[in-house]
């Protein structure tokens, strides 16, 4: 995931990195590196640090482009200082570097996850990446997807809960399938 990743802030780094004067041309690539390497500790930490409400709010509706979105403010923090402490920007500079890579990264991030015609990411293995394989912790986040999802109307069996017996339930009905389902829940 980290290579799809780094491809993102790649993509959105021109404007926020290379054509910026405040960032020395020697250290374009290594500051996004940085920034590669900064989103997905930062998504580590927060799972480690039991965040997963947040995480899981991250891939519903279009907030991941939003600056105000929990997650968004913490990964650009991170970076920020990263940016600060690694390659002497000032605060400002730093921050402008953060503030304008981290909602483009991570809205492309989430969007490739919910969308069903692009499999360059996957929200299965977003979550492996970042809670390291441990299938407790993966499944935490699930949890708090599946909470989050109830409140959609994903609950396909009225049980309270939204698991695989919803997911069953949906695929065998003809309004949208597996895929219905899950576009519900990321909101598409």
């Amino acid at each position: 995931m980290f290579e799809q990743l780094s491809d993102l802030v790649k993509k959105f780094g021109n404007d926020a990195v290379v054509n910026n004067a405040a960032v020395p041309n020697e250290h374009n690539d290594a500051v996004m590196d940085e920034a590669g390497t900064s989103i997905l500790d930062g998504l580590k930490e927060m799972v480690a640090n039991g965040n997963t409400a947040d995480l899981a709010g991250l891939f519903q509706g279009n907030n991941a482009f939003d600056a105000s979105n929990p997650v968004v403010q913490q990964l650009t923090e991170k970076l920020s200082g990263n940016l600060g402490e690694k390659f002497g920007l000032n605060s400002e500079d730093a921050s402008g570097v953060a503030g304008s890579l981290i909602p483009k990264v991570l809205g492309s991030l989430v969007g490739k996850a919910k969308d069903p015609n692009d499999s360059s990411f996957q929200v299965s293995d977003i979550i492996s990446a970042i809670t390291g394989g441990d299938s407790e912790k993966g499944g935490g986040i699930m949890d708090a997807i599946s909470k989050y999802g109830g409140q959609f109307g994903l609950d396909q069996d009225g049980d309270g809960q939204v698991g695989i017996s919803d997911a069953v339930a949906a695929v065998s009905k003809k309004s949208g399938g597996l895929g219905g389902l899950l576009g519900k829940l990321f909101g598409k």
